[in-house]
């Protein structure tokens, strides 16, 4: 992996971009091609974490309000990254990673969770999880795992 930046003129102001090249697939990725998927119950945290994703400059973001949702957009848009709440109707998190995991194996599912629901981490980690958060979800930790994604093409 190497990263590439590129300066060009535009209406006479020198500009440039980042962009990050992955040897082994080839692959060119900026974070405004990130599509992300974000399930949880709760429409404010929903709403709170998309909005900071989208700040960054990411393109797409999905929605979801339980795990059969989550796994269903999933399936239908591949998203680059998964946030998921683990307590959540019709299906918690640790039963919609398990699923996403077996439809795509190299998907990345961060789980989020509250004080009170830290017990699932071991679960979450046992699933397949990408990553573990804790709520309420600190945004430079987001960012940072964007950033992951994007090196990762």
């Amino acid at each position: 992996m190497f990263l590439v930046l590129i300066y060009y003129e535009f209406c006479g102001i020198i500009m440039s971009q980042l962009i990050i090249h992955n040897v082994s697939g080839g692959n060119f990725m900026t974070i405004d091609q990130i599509k992300v998927l974000i399930s949880d119950d709760s429409v404010f945290a929903r709403k709170k974490l998309k909005d900071y994703i989208l700040s960054l400059g990411v393109a797409e973001v999905l929605e979801a309000n339980d795990g059969q949702e989550a796994i269903d957009l999933y399936k239908e848009n591949k998203p680059d990254v998964v946030f998921m709440d683990i307590i959540m109707p019709k299906k918690t998190g640790i039963e919609a990673v398990t699923e996403i995991l077996a439809f795509d194996s190299k998907a990345k599912v961060v789980m989020a969770s509250s004080v009170g629901t830290q017990k699932y981490l071991k679960d979450a980690i046992t699933a397949g999880a990408y990553e573990f958060l804790q709520k309420p979800i600190d945004n430079n930790l987001v960012q940072k795992i964007l950033q992951n994604i994007v090196k990762e093409g």
